[in-house]
């Protein structure tokens, strides 16, 4: 066996012990997220849910507890991120030099940053915004029967959703980054950015003009800030490489 192969063995079973760390601690985590997972429901439900859509319901006897243990995996893993992170980032170390590691470093923060503030974001203003707007339809004739499993469905792919749209910085700065496209292109291509937006905010909300632009507006407010921060990017660049 050569160098290389006992190098690609060795890479690998870092990355097995890597991923192994981050198992045995979310799975430790989760009877804590499970114990969690009822009041976690109860404080979303009363932030979130209006009085005129009534209560919710569940609609088969073990429906509760599932949504329960779906959810304890959510809590485990948001609980362990920062564990699973350090795993991550010590298993790359090695292979990075200085800069990169800084880069690296650098970008996990503001990319964990960015997508918890889209997951606050969503659920402290949109979700009581959105629930507010459809129990607005109901009328003495007309009252709505919602279920615990389609609320919980609902809130977590928007929070989802905006946990991903709020990588709009990081992408920008990513493509800048590796000349994948320049930050006076972007600023040329702005409608199409706008329309693009748009879409992915459509297809990740649910059938309703209220959540797409309150997806679609604050994404291209940080579309704007992946832009302004890559262009002082590129001018520190540019002063740096003149100075040398």
């Amino acid at each position: 066996m050569n160098d290389s192969e006992n190098t690609l063995i060795a890479h690998l079973d870092a990355l097995r012990r890597t991923l192994l760390r981050c198992v045995t601690v979310t799975a430790l985590l989760y009877p804590v997220g499970y114990l969690a997972s009822p009041y976690v429901i109860n404080a979303l439900v009363q932030w979130s849910f209006p009085e005129s859509a009534g209560k919710l319901h569940y609609f088969a006897p073990m429906e509760v507890f599932w949504v329960q243990l779906k959810l304890a995996l959510i809590l485990a893993l948001a609980l362990a991120y920062p564990w699973n992170m350090l795993q991550l980032w010590r298993f790359l170390l090695p292979a990075l030099y200085d800069g990169e590691r800084r880069v690296l470093g650098w970008w996990i923060v503001f990319s964990s940053v960015l997508f918890f503030g889209g997951v606050a974001f969503c659920t402290g203003v949109i979700l009581p915004m959105l629930m507010n707007f459809s129990g607005g339809f109901a009328t003495p004739e007309l009252q709505p029967i919602l279920g615990l499993a389609n609320f919980l469905n609902l809130a977590g792919w928007l929070m989802l959703a905006f946990g991903v749209m709020f990588q709009a910085p990081i992408a920008v700065l990513l493509a800048v980054r590796f000349d994948a496209i320049s930050t006076e292109s972007l600023k040329r291509k702005r409608p199409y950015v706008m329309t693009a937006i748009l879409i992915l905010a459509a297809i990740l909300t649910p059938p309703d003009i209220v959540s797409q632009v309150a997806l679609a507006i604050p994404t291209w407010l940080l579309f704007e800030l992946g832009l302004f921060l890559a262009g002082q990017m590129k001018r520190k660049g540019e002063q740096e490489y003149e100075q040398a």
